[in-house]
């Protein structure tokens, strides 16, 4: 599974000229799951990114996580992040998981997510979706957790 995180100051998503998820201060994360992801990826992927040292402590040094700080999850569905670019001019998303398997990630995703964190919206699995955020730093990580191997 793959994890575009942002650390935002405020990040919404629109769809249909209504707010489906909004947050203040903390993370808005672009979420994907590749094909042969399970739920032991989507559980590694969330321990990884609620524990991710991306918030200044007092001394200015990135060292609390989200939950440290107490800030906002924006969830957003992304399967473009699977997208394979190495070759042509147009994207192949062969990498990323069929829609339904990846719907079912990510609501499991988000459902894990809402058992471990007080605050988590989302975005919607497959909507035209608007998002709007303002980055803080600008501070964006890239977080992937392969499947192991059988």
């Amino acid at each position: 599974m793959i994890a575009l995180l942002q650390r935002v100051t405020r990040a919404q998503v629109d769809v249909a000229g209504a707010t489906v998820g909004a947050i203040g201060a903390g993370l808005m994360v672009l979420v994907c799951a590749e094909r042969n992801d399970s739920e032991r990826e989507a559980d590694t992927l969330l321990a990884k990114l609620l524990s991710y040292r991306v918030f200044s402590d007092d001394a200015g040094k990135m060292n609390r996580s989200v939950a440290d700080v107490g800030g906002g999850l924006l969830l957003v569905p992304q399967f473009t992040l699977a997208a394979d670019t190495q070759s042509g001019t147009r994207p192949s998303f062969t990498p990323a998981a069929p829609p339904d398997e990846g719907k079912r990630l990510f609501d499991y995703f988000v459902r894990q997510a809402r058992e471990r964190h007080p605050v988590v919206a989302t975005g919607q699995f497959g909507a035209d979706m608007q998002v709007s955020l303002t980055n803080d730093g600008p501070v964006t990580f890239w977080l992937q957790i392969k499947p192991k191997a059988a």
